[in-house]
């Protein structure tokens, strides 16, 4: 098994799982098969009871796990179906080490972070990446690994350390590491500043992991000068510094990564290059310039109680997406508080009250996602529906 790991640095929300989706893309594209693992250091089991404005969606699987929204990203990306022990959290790794200290299955000895924890994560990557999630048999031939958090996080440190060994026991050549990190223009200078990325990449080799690519995060395309000092500093060949700046839709990052040859860094760093063919991308093309080209639109209503954080409906909004796209239209979400409708707010907050109103009415069509507890949505009989 090949492992292709994506960790983060500087500040999160960088767009790990987007990254990680389309190097799969690109992968597949090249003839490769693709498999995916999310890492997330918080100490719940899933993400069943965690609120989306913590944590966004909480996106359930086909076997009824309820996990991380990034898989929703690598099932839609990847065209695959993962499992719910394709989400790995602390909670999940503690409980079964816990549970084998229970039946005395170490045979008395002291549990431990190191090995016990590190031992049961490695464990868990090396049998979840044999799952099939293509329908096809066989294993994968590559399992991408994403690290959630941001590096140096203390909740990560296991997972850290236990990538480490990883990376050592399986050999260089079953290992590729792509560190995201961000590019940030301060000022009016306008200048591309490389000194955040230059300490997150030194806390990662202090961790003893190295990074054979820089997913470098800016709003405009880096600079010539910008890589030159990126390369010098952080000990990464120029050519292996990938640059993911804003695109209009997440469809053009694959492209944008093709483009700049990052399958082509990856599989060199894997000693896949003479059984993988050069990327087709064809069908992705033909979907971001549909996209790009569309130019009527359509007003959606999205009414509910998380719209102060819209990663909270994010297969809704990929939905809507695409069935206005199957219509060659535009989709232009208006976000509309449920409780803004309400009478009480007509009286707390009437200008909030008739921005929601007036926005609902001038939408060509609505739509209402369910909700959970007192503020979710009321049936004909008077009863919840959650």
């Amino acid at each position: 098994m090949k492992y292709v790991l994506i960790t983060g640095g500087v500040v999160s929300g960088l767009g790990k799982g987007v990254t990680a989706s389309s190097i799969g893309v690109v992968l597949q594209a090249c003839g490769l098969r693709v498999t995916s693992i999310k890492i997330d250091p918080y100490l719940n089991t899933d993400a069943g009871t965690m609120s989306p404005f913590e944590h966004g969606e909480v996106f359930v699987l086909d076997d009824g796990g309820e996990v991380d929204l990034d898989l929703g990203n690598y099932e839609r990306f990847l065209d695959v179906t993962l499992t719910k022990d394709n989400n790995i959290t602390t909670g999940k790794i503690y409980q079964s080490v816990l549970d084998k200290e229970r039946k005395g299955d170490y045979l008395g000895k002291t549990v431990q972070v190191v090995p016990h924890i590190t031992d049961a994560i490695k464990d868990w990557i090396e049998v979840v990446a044999l799952i099939l999630v293509d329908g096809k048999e066989g294993p994968a031939d590559v399992c991408v690994i994403e690290l959630g958090g941001t590096v140096g996080d203390i909740e990560s440190m296991p997972f850290i350390e236990a990538l480490r060994q990883l990376s050592f026991s399986v050999g260089p050549d079953n290992f590729c590491l792509i560190h995201v990190s961000l590019i940030p223009v301060l000022g009016v200078v306008g200048e591309q500043k490389t000194k955040p990325t230059q300490h997150s990449v030194r806390e990662l080799r202090a961790l003893g992991l190295t990074p054979h690519l820089l997913a470098c995060r800016s709003a405009q395309p880096l600079l010539d000068n910008t890589k030159v000092k990126l390369s010098q500093f952080c000990h990464v060949e120029a050519a292996n510094i990938l640059n993911i700046h804003d695109v209009p839709k997440i469809w053009h990052i694959p492209l944008l990564l093709r483009n700049q040859k990052a399958h082509h860094s990856i599989l060199k760093q894997l000693n896949l290059l003479s059984i993988a063919a050069p990327p087709d991308l064809k069908a992705w093309n033909r979907r971001a310039e549909t996209f790009d080209n569309l130019t009527d639109s359509v007003r959606i209503a999205m009414v509910g109680k998380y719209v102060g954080l819209t990663d909270s409906y994010l297969s809704v909004v990929k939905a809507l997406l695409h069935a206005s796209i199957a219509c060659s239209l535009k989709p232009s979400i208006d976000w509309i508080s449920a409780s803004d409708l309400e009478d009480d707010t007509a009286r707390s907050a009437p200008e909030a009250h008739a921005a929601a109103w007036k926005s609902l009415r001038n939408a060509e069509c609505v739509l209402v996602p369910g909700g959970f507890g007192d503020r979710g949505v009321w049936n004909d009989i008077g009863s919840k529906i959650c």
